[in-house]
């Protein structure tokens, strides 16, 4: 029968186990390698590419691509009919100018020749004739060349003179080369079988043409 003494029952109580030191060791350094790194949970990851704008979002974008170029296409053609309409509108506005320009210079033109046409003088026949003449053109010109050798000798004969004054006028019809004017005339008139001045009134339709960029009378008309 063995006895145990007090000294080795002593000593087997104050030696440490390594086991259990070794196992403490272990599970200590197991707990180290699981906790989480404080860096790691105060730096956020993609904070980089945060700040260039080049990390990714989880909100949707509203606005795509296609969408923009569509919203581009559309100004863009909008802006392109409105100089449309406007170029149209402005061809209008210049063609519409260029016909009332026309009907004004044709109107006064014919005024001034039907009053040259409506005064004459026996004494100064050529000089009358001949303004008449320089603002005829077409068939009128050729019939007032023929007609104007039998005027003469019977104006020559009766001594007349007249002195034609136009106190309206209007426009008939206007194109770019062609006006037709309407006028109201008052016409002076003496001669031997009436030495006493008379005033004839009468209406006039005249066709003035455009030739070299001159207005002249193409028809003349008593309606």
């Amino acid at each position: 029968m063995a006895v145990t003494t007090e000294e080795d029952s002593t000593d087997s109580t104050d030696e440490p186990d390594e086991t259990e030191t070794d196992t403490s060791d272990t599970e200590a350094s197991d707990t180290d390698t699981d906790a989480p790194d404080d860096d790691t949970d105060t730096e956020a990851p993609g904070d980089d590419a945060d700040i260039f704008g080049l990390a990714p979002t989880n909100t949707p974008r509203t606005r795509r691509p296609w969408k923009r170029y569509a919203s581009i296409g559309l100004v863009t053609a909008i802006f392109v009919g409105a100089f449309g309409i406007a170029g149209v509108l402005g061809w209008k506005l210049w063609e519409q100018h260029t016909l009332d320009k026309a009907g004004q210079d044709a109107r006064q033109s014919a005024v001034n020749y039907t009053q040259v046409l409506t005064s004459i003088d026996s004494n100064n026949l050529d000089e009358n004739f001949d303004e008449v003449l320089n603002g005829a053109t077409g068939d009128f010109k050729d019939m007032y060349t023929t007609e104007s050798t039998k005027l003469r000798q019977l104006l020559i004969d009766n001594k007349a003179t007249s002195h034609g004054v136009v106190v309206d006028s209007a426009i008939q019809s206007v194109s770019k080369d062609k006006v037709v004017v309407l006028l109201l005339v008052d016409q002076t008139v003496t001669n031997t079988a009436r030495p006493d001045s008379r005033v004839d009134r009468s209406r006039m339709k005249i066709t003035m043409e455009k030739v070299d960029n001159r207005w002249l009378a193409s028809k003349v008309e008593l309606p």
